[in-house]
């Protein structure tokens, strides 16, 4: 069977690259909802658009009420799920090779936004269980694609969807990285607020605002200082040596000294990777010769609890880590502050370890004593044995067409199947390719596609014939 998928797949780039492109195209970020497009027109389109292809390939596929797609094989019982999105997050700022919505195609590597996450990877799916058909592979049990729109913005798709259809026996999300992620991390991103009476005293900040997304490290954070001048803020820029990543911009205004703060975005679960420009400003704003106010004090407060730099939660006293699933992170992303009082948010990936106990209750004495007031929950991670004779079918497969040893990976960011009993995530990129997903010049490894759609197609075709 191996060599007969091999032959398949032989000519099949350069259709594989067309279908992508043309789902790149489309703008799918979230939108107004609509009658029948609850999630904006963009996302509608981009199903639209995949359910069009599907049915160019002899799969054809639902609607199901603008929330999710559906492309079934056969008819027979439903033994596989793959779970994908066709959403994407908005296009950012930073692209070289291309713009977002230009596919363009360089070296064996397909730009634009979408590419590795989550299109290309359903592209690949989607040829995987053409290519079954077309072989003839007898089929006792089905395979359902399911095609969401809503992975970046809530999972509000797959819970409707699950709220209404039964979880199959296994289900996988080429929505990450080979080899298996059986473990993604839990999520801790609670709010905490602080009110005060409107302030009068100078020099104070008079407002400062943050990242865009809870789950984003962010690359731009500003704020308006009354009552010093850009030549007293600059020599604390100057003191304060950031990393050559980081820089400030002073403007004069009318109503004081805006500070625009340019950093490096990353995804949420890798803090680590990028430079984070909000940390940074309040690290600034944390020295200047401000009134002693409840602005300034809730300022400092949070250089004290995010201090630039800190990845795992040291400062707030809640890093932590185990063997399976690694280190707690944690990025400060969102805040909002004026005269009356501020509202803030950060991204934590908790470990198989994280508790109640020693997470959230550490979190919420800690901000107590600083006068604010925390709300939300941790997402318990989601784990799947490495032994599950399921992860042994997709380590198999892994093996017979990466010319790889398979693994079991934990990882801090969260797919489709977190929560989805025996999901993992099963790529579609090869390990230490770097796709830039959520980032500028996005791209997904071509041949890399057509293997993963080689590993789908077998995946299919262990666990339905």
């Amino acid at each position: 069977m191996q060599q007969r998928i091999d032959a398949y797949f032989a000519d099949k780039e350069t259709q594989l690259v067309e279908a992508v492109s043309r789902l790149v195209h489309i703008d799918s970020t979230i939108g107004e909802a609509k009658p029948g497009k609850p999630f904006g027109e963009g996302p509608a389109a981009a199903l639209e658009e995949m359910l069009k292809l599907s049915a160019e390939l002899g799969l054809p596929g639902e609607n199901l009420e603008g929330y999710v797609g559906v492309i079934d094989l056969n008819q027979q019982e439903t033994a596989l799920h793959i779970l994908g999105h066709l959403d994407v997050v908005d296009a950012g700022e930073g692209w070289t090779v291309t713009s977002a919505f230009e596919p363009k195609l360089v070296d064996g590597l397909l730009y634009g936004r979408g590419t590795d996450d989550d299109k290309g990877p359903m592209v690949a799916a989607l040829l995987a269980m053409k290519a079954v058909k077309d072989l003839g592979v007898p089929l006792q049990k089905n395979v359902r694609m399911i095609l969401g729109t809503d992975e970046e913005t809530g999972f509000r798709d797959i819970n409707w969807y699950y709220a209404r259809h039964p979880y199959a026996p296994y289900t996988i999300s080429p929505d990450a990285d080979f080899p298996i992620i059986n473990i993604e991390k839990g999520h801790y991103q609670p709010t905490f607020t602080a009110v005060w009476e409107r302030e009068t005293a100078l020099p104070r900040v008079t407002s400062l605002t943050g990242g865009p997304r809870l789950n984003m490290v962010p690359p731009k954070a500003q704020a308006l200082v009354a009552g010093l001048t850009p030549a007293e803020i600059q020599a604390a820029c100057d003191a304060l040596a950031p990393e050559p990543e980081i820089t400030f911009t002073l403007t004069q205004r009318e109503a004081g000294v805006h500070i625009l703060c340019s950093g490096v975005g990353a995804h949420g679960s890798t803090p680590e990777e990028g430079h984070n420009a909000q940390t940074a400003l309040v690290a600034l704003l944390s020295t200047l010769p401000l009134a002693d106010c409840p602005s300034t004090r809730a300022i400092r407060a949070l250089r004290d609890f995010f201090p630039h730099g800190d990845f795992t939660g040291q400062a707030l006293g809640v890093a932590q880590k185990d063997n399976l699933s690694g280190h707690l992170s944690l990025a400060f992303t969102r805040i909002t502050l004026d005269d009356t009082g501020l509202d803030g948010r950060f991204d934590s990936r908790t470990p198989l370890c994280a508790n109640d106990e020693n997470t959230r209750r550490v979190t919420e004495a800690a901000l107590a004593k600083a006068g604010f007031t925390v709300t939300g929950e941790i997402d318990p991670p989601h784990h799947v044995p490495a032994e599950d004779p399921f992860i042994q079918v997709l380590a198999k497969c892994y093996e017979m067409y990466s010319g790889r040893k398979s693994h079991c990976v934990a990882i801090g960011g969260g797919t489709y199947v977190h929560g989805i009993p025996g999901g993992v995530a099963f790529g579609a990129s090869m390990p230490g390719f770097v796709s830039n997903l959520h980032g500028p010049d996005e791209r997904a490894n071509v041949k890399d596609l057509l293997t993963a759609a080689k590993i789908y197609a077998q995946v299919i075709i262990e666990l339905c014939s």
